[in-house]
C-alpha cells in the first residue's frame, strides 16, 4: 500500500473506531433505536470509503504492476482476486 493511502486509511479507521465506541455507548444508554441504526449506517458508509480507497490503491499499483509485468498468470491472478473481493463486497 502506498504511504499516502495508508496514512489516509489509518486516519479514517481511527475515526471509525471512535464511532463504533460511540455506538456501544448508545446501546448501553438505551438510546432510541433509530438513532443507533442511523449511526450504524454512518459507520458502514465510512467503512465503504476506506474499502474504496484501498481498492483504488490496489488497482493503481498491484494490478498495474501485474499488467506491466507481461506475466499472463500474474495478470489473471490479480484480476481474479479483484473480482472475488468485489463480488463479496456487493453482497
Amino acid at each position: 500500500m502506498q504511504k499516502e493511502a495508508k496514512s489516509s486509511c489509518l486516519k479514517r479507521l481511527g475515526r471509525i473506531e471512535g464511532q463504533v465506541r460511540g455506538l456501544a455507548r448508545m446501546v448501553e444508554e438505551d438510546r432510541y433505536c433509530i438513532d443507533v441504526v442511523t449511526q450504524i449506517s454512518a459507520v458502514r458508509a465510512a467503512l465503504r470509503r476506506v474499502e474504496e480507497e484501498i481498492l483504488r490503491d490496489h488497482v493503481a499499483h498491484c494490478v498495474e504492476h501485474a499488467i506491466a509485468s507481461g506475466d499472463a498468470d500474474e495478470q489473471r491472478l490479480k484480476v481474479a482476486e479483484l473480482m472475488n473481493v468485489l463480488s463479496r463486497s456487493s453482497r
